[in-house]
């Protein structure tokens, strides 16, 4: 132990610390400022837990407090306060360099520490400064103008206060600050983590290191005697299905008898603290017997092949799903020209910074089956309290949202939830569960790999006549919405573009793998990469240009979607005009950067059309007048970072005429809200947005009605305070069994990207130099959101086409999986289009999930421009591109 003596935020202290005990431990334990936010299993690779130390941004989780006796320490909360903010806080909010906000704390600090020693500094300076700190919402751009803009409030160039929004003309198309920014970067908006838990107990999960094997026995006597542990809980303490159900009910919450992958849960250990609890966890013995395994989706199909889930019997083929329209054959035999090619693209992490903490603890413990409450980053908590009751047991359980430190897709699934809710229902007591990245990784679904077996027929002038598309598509060892994906990207086949005659199909196929669920886009990304690369291959073999043969395709109002919906609204076309002369002018530049020597610059494009609104979608929210004359707004609404508060605050604030501070919001909690649907498929601004207009357009109504322009008038009156509205599309059946052809979306979100890149062909490594923009979402509700969206999502769409892999049991780390930093962050160019949709709110869409869409594709055909090479398997690594150099 050592005695030091520390100034933080100014207050000076004294500690005896253990001589390993690291800051970020002593500023988050023992003394509650949790601004700090650890992700990286403290390994310093993510930034998220920087503070300054002597002037300087330290990470914290590296820092040994022992060695700090004397230092000067400030962290986010010694800056400002939301009420009285840094001028550095104010630029990240002003600038809206705030999504998920996890993130935020650290890139303030650093910030700061940046600004002090250097007043003025240029991008490359922010660039080194930041390069050991990570985003994956904002895609740094926001970030980097946060850091210009604190710079000039602090040289008294400019001031915040005449940056603020003008709200006096408006609230639609104005970038109006979000509710929880503030909050956020100030460190006071509390993470699952964050939240204080009186007397709980921390868990440690025990993990099958095989892919495939018996479960024979447990022993978990030497785990009971260690110190402070409370117990050990298996599969037989689970009194409900033990079985998490998201479209059927085929993995366990603990595994019982049979292991299907690596990482599968056996048995959880309860102690006073994680480290005792993970102590513990290693001295229970389990007996596995190992089975054969399946790790290929082509062998998993063959006769033979080991079964990963007995109730298949036979087939580890889940879904099987033909697309068919018109006369495949024929349009080939009668095409000029055909382009054949394989493709695969990879598992991929969604890579929220936030690990999968979760908290679980009862209300009204003096009722007979008190209320337990259930914590985490849910992005479905009304799902998911369904689940949960199904699995555990219990129903008297709701499921409340925390500030979520990204999701992109992973929170629509269970992760961390259950095992915690049992072991709170087990060992009767509140229950904490910390799992680190490492584990994290382990235990949440992927992106699906897709295999494409593919072909494009077309007449001599470009015309498209028919596709031929054959997927299998790995689904691992769990089913979760695995079918849902492939079923969008057979909604999605078709792109942007009209193509009479199809055969597809598509078969999810079970292995001993990690399991895929919804990842940024889900299925469509993957099916466009290839056919968007098939577009640019066609326009190559005809010697047509990139851009007209997208526009001559281009699907018109009146024609077919790939599933056989027609279209009554299509706003392709002003997307690729709009893109014409930036594509025009970056042609012009690479040639003149020259195609010879080691560099050599390439332009591509990729378009999309992202539908929203899929069939049979519903969702409710309420309105209640408030005494004060103000409303408040009720739905399960998640907003793990994409602006969904500050949409619904606008809203809501438009349709009722109220000042937004007149609007609150009640959206994280189960048990006070109606079912609003989840936060994927950027279905929220049309879906739940539509529901909040039809539960404003109510209030009025009985407002009009009552002659009442206050609460007090209306409840004299005899009317309710509160309406539902509910936005519930058309009824239609699933996608026929045999043709692939049913509804598809209600609205679509349209654009085209541009990537400019640079390879170097001596060592395969590609630079995205600057990307494109162009997309129509219909009207803007808050354009920088907006902008953040596309940013966050190009840089990700990058990372996916050149960079990222998952490797289940490889990757255990930020540095294992190449997450995306400043250093790689592009220039990016937007250019937005409103053009209202016809059934939006105000004639909104959304944007959330496009880019990822289009960037892949774009990607992959400027690697084509610059050295004359198509790259059909992703990512497409330096080894992949010298391999296709070669040939």
């Amino acid at each position: 132990m050592k005695r030091v003596h520390l100034t933080i935020n100014g207050l000076k202290k004294e500690f005896v610390v253990a001589r390993d005990r690291r800051l970020l431990e002593l500023l988050r334990e023992d003394l509650r400022l949790t601004g700090a936010k650890q992700s990286c299993d403290r390994k310093g690779q993510c930034g998220a837990c920087t503070v300054i130390v002597d002037g300087k941004a330290t990470r914290s989780c590296l820092a040994r407090v022992a060695t700090l006796d004397g230092a000067e320490i400030i962290t986010v909360e010694g800056l400002g306060t939301p009420e009285n903010p840094h001028f550095v806080q104010e630029a990240f909010v002003l600038a809206g360099a705030i999504q998920c906000g996890f993130c935020t704390p650290g890139m303030i600090m650093t910030a700061k520490a940046l600004l002090d020693r250097n007043p003025t500094p240029g991008e490359a300076d922010i660039r080194e400064a930041f390069k050991r700190q990570l985003c994956r919402c904002t895609g740094y751009r926001k970030i980097v103008e946060a850091v210009h803009l604190a710079g000039a409030f602090l040289r008294a160039e400019r001031r915040p206060e005449d940056l603020k929004p003008d709200l006096s003309r408006g609230l639609i198309g104005v970038s109006m600050i979000r509710p929880s920014a503030y909050a956020k970067a100030c460190g006071s908006a509390q993470f699952t983590a964050d939240i204080p838990l009186q007397e709980a107990v921390e868990i440690a999960v025990v993990r099958s290191p095989h892919n495939s094997a018996l479960i024979e026995g447990i022993d978990f006597a030497a785990a009971l005697k260690m110190p402070g542990v409370l117990g050990v809980m298996t599969a037989r303490d689970i009194a409900g299905t033990n079985r998490v159900r998201a479209v059927v009910p085929d993995q366990p919450v603990l595994c019982r008898r049979r292991i299907r992958v690596m990482g599968d849960p056996v048995a959880v250990v309860a102690a006073q603290s994680t480290a005792l609890a993970l102590a513990a966890a290693e001295k229970v013995r389990v007996q596995y017997k190992p089975l054969p395994e399946v790790k290929d989706p082509f062998a998993a199909m063959q006769p033979g092949a080991p079964i990963v889930h007995d109730d298949r019997v036979d087939t580890n083929v889940f879904l099987d799903q033909p697309l068919k329209r018109g006369d495949v054959d024929r349009a080939f035999a009668e095409a000029d020209v055909v382009v054949e090619a394989d493709f695969e693209t990879q598992i991929v992490h969604q890579a929220p910074l936030e690990p999968e903490h979760c908290i679980a603890f009862f209300e009204d413990e003096d009722q007979d089956e008190p209320k337990l409450v259930v914590t985490g980053r849910s992005i479905n908590i009304h799902p998911h309290a369904d689940q949960l009751q199904e699995a555990l047991g219990y129903d008297n359980l709701v499921v409340r949202e925390a500030f979520s430190g990204g999701q992109f897709g992973i929170k629509l699934t269970i992760t961390s939830e259950a095992l915690t809710a049992a072991a709170a229902l087990h060992f009767k007591r509140p229950v904490r569960y910390l799992p680190s990245l490492k584990e994290s990784m382990q235990m949440t679904p992927k992106r699906h790999p897709f295999h494409m077996k593919t072909a494009l027929a077309a007449r001599r002038d470009g015309t498209l006549l028919g596709l031929k598309w054959d997927a299998v598509v790995e689904n691992g060892a769990y089913t979760f919405y695995g079918s849902t994906v492939c079923n969008r990207a057979l909604w999605m086949l078709t792109g942007a573009y009209h193509i009479p005659n199809l055969a597809a199909r598509v078969r999810l196929v079970y292995t001993n793998n990690i399991w895929g669920s919804a990842a940024r886009g889900a299925g469509p990304p993957q099916a466009n990469f290839a056919l968007e690369s098939l577009i640019g291959m066609l326009a190559e073999k005809l010697g047509l240009d990139p851009l007209e043969i997208r526009r001559k395709n281009s699907l018109k109002i009146g024609q077919p979607l790939s599933t056989g919906k027609i279209v009554d609204e299509w706003f392709n076309d002003g997307c690729l005009d709009a893109l014409a002369p930036f594509y025009r002018k970056a042609l012009q530049e690479a040639a003149t950067a020259g195609r010879g020597g080691r560099i050599r610059r390439g332009v591509g494009i990729g378009a999309a059309a992202f539908g929203i609104g899929s069939i049979n979608d519903i969702s409710n929210a309420e309105v209640e007048l408030m005494p004060d004359d103000g409303v408040t707004v009720y739905g399960s609404m998640a907003d793990p970072g994409e602006g969904t508060d500050t949409m619904v605050v606008q809203l809501a604030a438009t349709f009722m005429g109220v000042a937004p501070d007149k609007v609150r919001l009640c959206l994280r909690d189960s048990e006070l809200t109606p079912f609003s649907g989840s936060a994927a498929g950027s279905r929220q601004t049309f879906m739940s947005g539509g529901a909040v207009e039809l539960a404003c357009q109510k209030l009025k109504a009985a407002m009009a009605a009552a002659g009442a322009r206050t609460a007090a008038e209306l409840a004299a009156a005899g009317k309710p305070l509160r309406y539902l509205g509910t936005k519930q599309l058309p009824k239609s059946a699933p996608l026929d069994p045999t043709t692939g052809q049913g509804g598809n979306f209600d609205t679509w979100v349209h654009g085209v990207q541009m990537a400019e890149v640079a390879v170097d062909t001596q060592s395969g490594e590609v630079t995205v130099l600057r990307m494109t923009a162009v997309e129509d979402p219909g009207t803007i509700v808050n354009p920088q959101a907006v902008e953040g969206q596309i940013e966050g999502g190009v840089d990700m769409g990058i990372g996916m086409a050149l960079r990222e892999i998952y490797e289940h049991g490889k990757t255990t780390d930020w540095k294992t999986f190449k997450f995306p930093t400043i250093r790689t962050m592009p220039e990016i160019r937007i250019k937005t289009l409103e053009t209202p949709r016809k059934r939006g709110p105000l004639g909104a869409a959304g944007v959330g999930e496009f880019q990822m869409v289009a960037t892949l594709p774009a990607v992959t055909a400027a690697i084509h421009n610059a050295c004359g090479r198509w790259i059909t398997a992703l990512p497409a690594t330096p080894e992949r591109v010298l391999a296709a150099l070669k040939e």
